[in-house]
């Protein structure tokens, strides 16, 4: 069965054959002929000594007869040109039946079959399940589509089914009835995320995917489709586990291993059917196309193989230069067909979200398309790519060249592999530019680098870009960073010769040149400045430095003079104080015609002057201490000293009298400081 692309391709082609406008009666045709468009046109348009002979199984519907003798003798031959355009002969009316479709959902051990016509909706599948599950139609997911989710309102006939389904049931907000432990468990599988490790038999290329427990296995196996350009039906799989038998499964009811699990994929080899010509041939159809051996395999789209194409051809070749016309049509209409399904992987997914990772599958498809022997491609945004060639010192500064691609366009695979992937173009743009790419060929990544476009470049380049038509791609852009804007400095089309590009590209490079080399002297410029500048800064802050800290030394020394004064003043007012306590507690000083005995003493100070005082020589020695401290010599500093005998007063006992160490009636005695 084709898939629902193929079968809106072989709807088409049979429209365009057959002049059938009315989509209901084209559909009932091919379905009648299970999707068969040579058998369809067969049943429409009749030929001239019968129908073209097909090996399919499919049925014909018989056309009237057509009679070449109908024509005009004098008609004119067709050209080559015209070989090629459909004849519109009567046709037989074919009335529109109700189509019919008949699908079987599954739920939990359960199936409903349902038939329905192509006119109804999701929602009235939904409905007759409610019916017969007893399951709201709110809390009913029902899955298994080969398009993805569909909306409730969808027609069933927009949808291109084929007469026999399969789907499933999801409830994840009811619990079964038993066994609600392993309901729990697939509807938290069904909320993870699958790590599926994908290898690439051919290739020896590994691939990480993400895909949620929802997913179905079909699913993964397109995303693989769009990865190895490997067709769903031509992908041979190892490591799926044995309860994986269902394409429509969800990855969480296939019992994958969970967190990640390992799968290895690779091309299912088919074999060659080839069948001799009949030597009663009387044309020779010479096909030439630029698809290889895996993309003709492709035929398999349309309902035939390769070798139903050529057995085909052996027994209508035999019968009319009219069945030759078709046959010629049929192939070059295949032909251009695989040509156009051999780039649907794109080298930059739709609706990317991450440009870094766009550009990493843009690398490696471009490697596969077109060699190893390519431009580095940058890997990131292309404000990081800015980044990397022009926000940096002006001798590191290299220009950039915006590479931009289109699969649709006739100059990109001669552009590609015979210019951009030159060895002196390569090498050149390696040592010169850094280089980024980007695909256009889908809309949504045309608008997005536009709008990229418009707010780095302005709207003159981006409306320059959005008029270019698709045979002028694809373009090469130059860009030069110029102080605060980007220029552009040349824009290099498809439509040139190695030799071509590599002189516009020196001759940006000499642009280049000269104003890198004036970048290059004002930064000098401007970094002698900064560096006597700094010197500058550099010397005021020494200064700064060392006048305060010639600041702080004045300020500490300052304050050491505070304190040693306050310390000074402090034990003068003590020994003042000591002083006047001394002085208040000596006895009254004697008179000389006192009765008791007196001692005179003279003491001589250390400045040379006398203090003389009388005393009761029976006063003790502590007394005379206590008068010398009164004036300012304490004996704890100050030695007196007697000179006949010579001695030192102060280690004599202090409670002695006078008297008793024979200082009576006089004596002179001398002040000397303590060592």
């Amino acid at each position: 069965m084709a898939s629902n692309m193929d079968r809106e391709m072989i709807l088409a082609d049979f429209q365009a054959c057959t002049g059938i406008e009315n989509i209901d009666e084209a559909i009932t045709l091919l379905e009648q002929n299970n999707w068969d468009l040579v058998a369809a046109i067969n049943g429409v348009i009749p030929q001239e000594n019968g129908i073209l002979q097909s090996d399919y199984g499919g049925e014909t519907i018989p056309g009237p007869a057509f009679d070449p003798t109908s024509h005009p003798a004098s008609a004119p031959a067709p050209s080559s040109s015209s070989a090629f355009r459909p004849v519109l002969p009567s046709r037989q009316i074919v009335e529109r039946q109700p189509r019919m479709l008949d699908f079987r959902v599954e739920y939990r051990d359960r199936n409903v079959d349902v038939v329905l016509e192509d006119s109804c909706t999701v929602g009235e599948i939904k409905q007759i399940l409610e019916n017969e599950l007893q399951i709201p139609v709110s809390k009913m997911l029902l899955k298994g589509w080969k398009t993805g989710d569909v909306e409730d309102s969808t027609v069933l006939k927009s949808l291109h089914l084929p007469k026999n389904n399969s789907l499933y049931v999801l409830t994840p907000d009811l619990p079964p009835p038993s066994s609600s432990s392993h309901a729990g468990a697939l509807q938290e599988s069904l909320n993870q995320n699958f790590m599926l490790i994908i290898t690439h038999r051919e290739v020896q290329r590994e691939y990480n995917l993400n895909f949620s427990g929802s997913s179905t296995i079909q699913e993964v196996k397109r995303n693989v489709y769009d990865l190895t350009s490997i067709p769903v039906r031509h992908q041979l799989w190892e490591g799926w586990p044995a309860s994986a038998t269902d394409d429509s499964m969800c990855l969480a009811e296939s019992g994958l291993s969970y967190p990640c699990h390992r799968l290895t994929v690779g091309r299912r080899s088919s074999p060659a059917q080839t069948r001799e010509q009949s030597e009663e041939q009387s044309t020779d159809v010479h096909m030439v196309s630029d698809s290889d051996g895996d993309d003709f395999e492709d035929a398999s789209e349309f309902g035939v193989d390769d070798g139903e194409v050529f057995g085909m051809a052996s027994s209508a070749l035999r019968k009319s230069p009219m069945n030759v016309m078709w046959f010629v049509f049929c192939v070059y209409l295949f032909c251009f067909l695989v040509f156009v399904f051999s780039f649907v992987c794109f080298l930059v997914p739709e609706n990317a979200e991450n440009e870094g990772d766009a550009l990493l599958q843009f690398t490696a498809e471009f490697s596969s398309r077109y060699g190893d022997c390519h431009p580095v491609f940058f890997i990131g945004s292309l404000e990081a790519a800015f980044q990397e060639a022009f926000y940096v010192k002006a001798r590191d500064r290299k220009l950039l060249a915006i590479y931009l691609h289109h699969d649709e366009s006739v100059l990109t695979n001669v552009f590609c592999s015979q210019m951009l992937c030159a060895e002196s173009i390569v090498s050149y743009l390696s040592q010169n530019f850094i280089t980024w790419a980007w695909d256009l060929t889908k809309d949504a990544n045309r608008a997005r680098f536009l709008t990229m476009c418009n707010r780095h470049f302005g709207s003159v380049v981006a409306q320059t870009i959005r008029t270019q038509k698709t045979d002028q791609f694809p373009l090469f852009l130059i860009i030069m960073g110029k102080r605060s804007s980007n220029e552009v400095l040349n824009v290099i089309q498809g439509n040139t010769t190695v030799d071509e590009l590599m002189m516009r590209l020196m001759a940006a490079m000499e642009i280049f040149t000269a104003q890198q080399q004036e970048d290059i002297k004002d930064e000098d410029e401007r970094e002698a400045r900064e560096n006597v500048k700094r010197e500058q800064d550099e010397a005021y802050r020494l200064s700064l430095e060392a006048d305060r800290a010639k600041r702080e030394a004045h300020e500490r020394e300052m304050a050491e003079q505070f304190r040693l004064e306050q310390i000074r003043k402090e034990q003068e007012e003590e020994r003042e104080a000591i002083r006047l306590s001394l002085e208040q507690a000596l006895p009254p000083e004697p008179k000389e015609e006192n009765a008791e005995p007196v001692s005179k003493l003279r003491i001589r100070t250390p400045s040379g002057e006398f203090l003389e005082r009388r005393f009761l020589a029976s006063n003790k020695l502590q007394i005379v201490f206590d008068f010398v401290a009164s004036k300012g010599f304490p004996w704890g500093e100050f030695k007196l000293l007697s000179t006949f005998p010579r001695r030192d007063v102060t280690q004599l006992d202090p409670n002695k009298s006078l008297l008793e160490v024979k200082l009576f009636p006089q004596e002179t005695l001398f002040l000397e400081a303590k060592e």
